[in-house]
């Protein structure tokens, strides 16, 4: 095949880089020589391949369900990302039907040991995971499920210009649950057959979301010595937001701005430019003590907490939208019955922004100007709580429906 050609040549410079990059040694080590002699050569699997965090949160409705339904049946979850990894194994680590091991960049060697190491049923592939050597030895051993499915106007163009080479491999696959019907013509036009697509709509209305009592939100609140000021919870932010968000925040009265970014690694270099912009800014947990009533920006530096966050905020603003990454969840602010307000890049969640804006639950800004009037009104009005609770009604039960569809494969 071409494309293991492709790597074969690839892996060399791998090699160099791993020589000379202690992170990318590691990244690889992981995952071309991780143990798998835990994996039950006795048991028949269900395997749940996750790129990162975001499909480890989209697919626990989903796997609970599994799990319940197919007690004779283990799980194997395969994620490509470090956080990824890392969540899913804090999440099951006591779950003894659920096995949690890292994705090994699509190498047919690992892939093929794994298959002939363990029983795969079927494969369940998150959103549109199309990676080639995964689904030719899937297709030889199990059945293949997408679920999720969605395709950017980006990716979309993308994968025209290899249709030739995308249509035997979505072929292989046996079914397409696809978030929405405009995916569902595009995963079509690149070569799945008609009658192997539907569309079932967006698993991340069934996403498990907690709820957090009353005692636990004003305790968080009296750690963040909020008093009577206003907060604006921003969420999943990316390079380039920070700044923005705390130029508006410099620009606002009685408020705190709690900054939860996307990637843990940039939080002492927010801390930095919010110091730079002459703002008090402290770490949380860290500086838990240190946080006092004059703190202007508190930066999250911990994994798993932000829906905590959103829960006790005032105004909510969703990252990756001000900058060109094309945004995160907007259900998770909504769901803690706040307004999300999110920028223009929204590639990643344009169906759901769309009946968002429709249904005047959420503002979308491209500036500053537009992004302190959303507040105002956010904090004038009351919140649309009944318009958000019909907004959630009606989207749910997409689970039931990918279940309907593992029921007839396996």
């Amino acid at each position: 095949m071409f494309y293991n050609i492709i790597r074969v040549c690839i892996y060399p410079v791998i090699f160099l880089l791993c020589i000379f990059s202690g992170k990318k040694r590691k990244f690889f080590f992981r995952r071309f020589f991780q143990n798998l002699n835990f994996l039950d050569r006795n048991k028949e699997y269900i395997w749940i391949h996750c790129s990162s965090v975001g499909e480890i949160n989209l697919s626990e409705g989903l796997i609970k369900k599994i799990k319940s339904i197919y007690l004779n049946k283990k799980i194997l979850i395969s994620t490509f990302t470090d956080t990824g990894y890392a969540t899913g194994k804090k999440r099951y680590k006591d779950d003894s039907q659920i096995d949690i091991i890292y994705f090994p960049v699509d190498d047919y060697f690992q892939l093929k040991r794994i298959f002939k190491r363990i029983n795969v049923d079927l494969l369940i592939l998150v959103e549109t995971e199309i990676w080639p050597n995964l689904i030719e030895l899937s297709h030889k051993y199990s059945k293949i499920l997408l679920v999720n499915g969605r395709i950017s106007d980006r990716s979309f163009k993308r994968y025209l210009k290899i249709k030739g080479l995308m249509k035997p491999l979505l072929e292989k696959i046996d079914y397409f649950c696809m978030q929405s019907e405009k995916d569902k013509k595009r995963i079509i036009s690149l070569g799945a057959r008609d009658e192997s697509v539907e569309n079932i709509g967006n698993l991340k209305f069934d996403i498990n979301f907690e709820n957090y009592s009353f005692e636990d939100k004003e305790n968080l609140k009296k750690q963040l010595k909020v008093n009577d000021r206003k907060i604006l919870v921003a969420g999943s932010t990316r390079i380039g937001e920070d700044e923005i968000l705390m130029s508006i925040y410099k620009k606002l009265e009685n408020h705190l701005l709690i900054i939860v970014p996307r990637h843990l690694e940039r939080v002492e270099g927010i801390k930095k430019m919010a110091f730079d912009l002459g703002l008090k800014a402290k770490l949380y947990p860290e500086d838990n003590k240190e946080i006092s009533i004059d703190t202007d920006v508190i930066i999250v530096n911990k994994m798993g907490v932000l829906r905590k966050f959103y829960s006790i905020g005032d105004a909510a603003f969703v990252g990756g939208t001000l900058v060109d990454v094309g945004g995160h969840s907007l259900l998770e602010p909504l769901f803690y019955g706040k307004t999300p307000i999110f920028g223009p890049y929204l590639q990643n969640v344009k169906d759901i922004s769309k009946e968002i804006l429709n249904k005047k639950i959420g503002y979308k800004v491209s500036r500053e100007e537009e992004f302190i009037l959303a507040l105002e009104n956010i904090e004038k009005k009351e919140p649309f709580s009944e318009k958000i609770k019909d907004f959630f009604q009606k989207n749910r039960c997409v689970v039931q429906k990918v279940l309907d569809k593992i029921e007839k494969m396996i």
